[in-house]
């Protein structure tokens, strides 16, 4: 509830007072009270108020007089039955004005606008009044306060009691502040304004025998009260707000005092912001505070404000702390941290499962204690090895387990401060990779089944239709001429097949070496694409100035290129505008070794939707005459380089794109040799 914009509201008739807030916009507010006590005790901490009454309560009019006598400033506005004796009655008191009861929304809105610039009209005057009165007096007197200073500077009080042991408990710690405050100055009342730690909404956080309705006050940023103590770093003491500029600046302050039921207030200051303010009331003797308390206590909000800043910090890093090891607790990937000497300082939950050992046999313990493979891998990183491209793997002797483990080392400005090792348990990847891999491979052995059945059968067929002529037509000579060239040319047609079945089955060893992937590309787009038969065919070359070197087998790199290309130039035949465009570049960082990107791309119809999925499948393929081997020779091929590749297709064309590691990537993989295992058929289909 904000004060400012707060109007006063009696009635016994809770829901004729719920229909008076409902007409009320939001900038406006009521305080509701039922029993004449609660507004006199209001009323009595600041008079210059708005007030509706309504008239139908009993000894309401005696209510009305005794207000307008002891608080003439207040406003009143009175509701009741016109032509009612209580309503005839409260126009001859002089009220501010007397409405129906039932009145339209519109109008109950404009008469408490009405009465709240009365209102301030009225504080004007009186603020212009003053200053008026204080124009009339001397200089010297304008000083004058009926505060009694201490002239000799005494310092007053003892020690503030900062020796808080609460810092994980805001408002505890502000509860003990306000306490210690109340000692030192021998006040009754005290009580500190801050935010909370996510809101920007000041509230009441801590107090002693503050009133009632200080818990409900909230000053938003933009607040009148929040704007002045920004820009103003002294305290507000009630006998000196006359030198307070401008009059509006002294009227809020006094309004603030008065409803806090204060004496003076302290704006709470870090280095940057607004923390909050204090305030303290009365002396506990009734005497006005002297200069050397007001310094005391200048001096006292220095170390409240320094406290709290530190809190709030402490708050921010506590909660910062829980989430952040709530995140790590609740990560699938075990985590083990250690120091620079090796001991292990943090061990996540998932750390534990995945090694079996509880986390209070690894805390405080040597990494070893952990198993020695894992030992190695963190010993080396806090060496200062520079982490593999992959994580080490191996099967745990304990738990049997497959384990994938990456450690860093953790650095600050080159000291090393230890190292962190990710666990990961990859038992269920490997079997469910296993076991995809036995189905794709039950899949190959399905289709090549399929494909080997089609492609036998329509050679036989033939052969077997001409045999069983052979008998009747065995005199005549073009039959038999036909006949031994169609048995010549299918016989010659599975043993094709046999043969290309069998290179694929069983491809030669790589010979792997240094390449320059810009002649290379060159050599077999000549080789497969010569100029003299191109026929209109347009082919472009987009490689990059600064291509690395490429370490690969030429034989298997330009045979994969050239299935590209082929099926490139196909896909074109019946294009007049048909275009390929071959292109390298440097790819784009996939891990921490460098690759190449290199891609064929044709502006054919694409390939059709229903064997898009089936394109590296052996025998897949669209064509009248062919086997279907070439994009799964070029993805084995480009498996077996430790790279990968991807195929976009659509209406406006093909783009097939071979991703393959840099020549300094590969030879640290395969080793100075120059070979590398090759992949069997069925184990590049699966």
């Amino acid at each position: 509830m904000n004060s400012a914009s707060t109007c006063l509201l009696f009635s016994a008739d809770a829901a004729w007072a719920e229909r008076i807030t409902r007409c009320l916009p939001a900038t406006l507010s009521l305080r509701v009270f039922g029993t004449r006590r609660l507004l006199e005790n209001t009323l009595e901490r600041q008079s210059a108020q708005v007030l509706l009454v309504d008239l139908r309560g009993d000894d309401v009019l005696a209510l009305i007089q005794s207000i307008h006598a002891r608080w003439p400033p207040t406003v009143i506005v009175a509701f009741g039955t016109p032509g009612s004796d209580p309503f005839i009655a409260a126009e001859e008191l002089g009220l501010y004005a007397v409405e129906d009861l039932d009145a339209e929304r519109h109008r109950v809105v404009a008469v408490i606008r009405r009465a709240l610039a009365h209102l301030q009209l009225q504080q004007e005057n009186h603020i212009l009044r003053m200053e008026l009165e204080r124009a009339k007096q001397n200089a010297a007197v304008a000083q004058t306060t009926a505060v009694v200073l201490d002239t000799d500077g005494t310092s007053t009080g003892r020690h503030f009691p900062f020796s808080l042991h609460k810092c994980n408990d805001l408002d505890a710690m502000l509860e003990e502040l306000a306490q210690g405050v109340a000692d030192i100055l021998m006040v009754a009342r005290v009580g500190i304004f801050c935010r909370s730690r996510d809101s920007e909404i000041y509230r009441l956080r801590a107090g002693l025998l503050c009133l009632d309705d200080a818990k409900e006050f909230t000053y938003e940023p933009g607040h009148p009260l929040v704007r002045w103590l920004e820009h103003h770093a002294h305290i507000a003491y009630r006998p000196l707000l006359d030198h307070v500029q401008p009059a509006e600046a002294r009227l809020l302050l006094h309004q603030t005092l008065d409803v806090l039921g204060a004496e003076i207030i302290i704006p709470l200051h870090t280095r940057d912001r607004l923390l909050g303010w204090m305030f303290v009331g009365h002396r506990a003797t009734g005497l006005p505070f002297e200069r050397a308390q007001l310094e005391r206590l200048l001096l006292i909000a220095e170390q409240v404000s320094t406290t709290l800043e530190n809190a709030i910090l402490y708050e921010e890093l506590t909660i910062q702390k829980t989430r952040a090891e709530t995140l790590l607790q609740s990560l699938p990937m075990g985590i083990v941290a250690v120091d620079a000497e090796g001991v292990v300082r943090w061990f996540s939950a998932a750390a534990a499962s995945i090694l079996g050992l509880p986390a209070a046999e690894a805390m405080q313990h040597p990494v070893e204690k952990l198993g020695s493979r894992l030992a190695d891998v963190v010993r080396r990183s806090l060496d200062g090895e520079m982490p593999p491209a992959s994580p080490a793997l191996w099967t745990d002797p304990r738990s049997k387990k497959n384990l994938a483990v990456f450690a860093l080392r953790l650095t600050d400005h080159d000291v090393c401060l230890g190292a962190v090792a990710l666990v990961q348990d990859m038992t269920a990847q490997i079997a469910l990779k296993a076991k995809e891999e036995q189905v794709e491979r039950s899949i190959f052995w399905t289709e090549l089944a399929a494909s080997m059945a089609h492609e036998v059968r329509n050679p036989l067929v033939a052969i077997k239709t001409f045999a069983n002529l052979l008998p009747e037509r065995y005199q005549d000579e073009d039959f038999r001429r036909e006949f031994s060239f169609l048995v010549s040319s299918e016989v010659d047609r599975l043993n094709n097949l046999v043969v290309k079945l069998d290179e694929f089955a069983h491809p030669p060893q790589f010979a792997f070496a240094v390449e320059d992937v810009r002649k290379l590309i060159e050599t077999t787009v000549d080789a497969v694409l010569p100029l003299p038969n191109r026929f209109g065919l347009k082919v472009e070359l987009q490689m990059a100035p600064d291509l690395p070197a490429l370490w690969c087998d030429r034989r298997a790199f330009s045979e994969s290129l050239g299935f590209l290309l082929t099926n490139a130039r196909e896909a074109l035949n019946h294009r007049n505008d048909g275009r390929i465009i071959i292109a390298a570049q440097l790819a784009a960082s996939m891990t921490v070794e460098p690759h190449i990107e290199i891609s064929v791309a044709d502006n054919g119809p694409g390939i059709a939707p229903d064997i898009r999925e089936r394109v590296f499948s052996p025998f897949c393929t669209t064509k009248p005459r062919g086997l279907g081997l070439g994009l799964p020779i070029v993805k084995r091929t480009v498996v077996d380089h430790k790279g990968h590749v991807n195929i976009e297709t659509g209406e406006k064309g093909t783009t097939v794109t071979l991703i393959l590691p840099a020549a300094t990537a590969a030879r640290a993989r395969f080793g100075t040799t120059g070979e590398a295992e090759s992949s069997t058929a069925t184990g590049s289909a699966a």
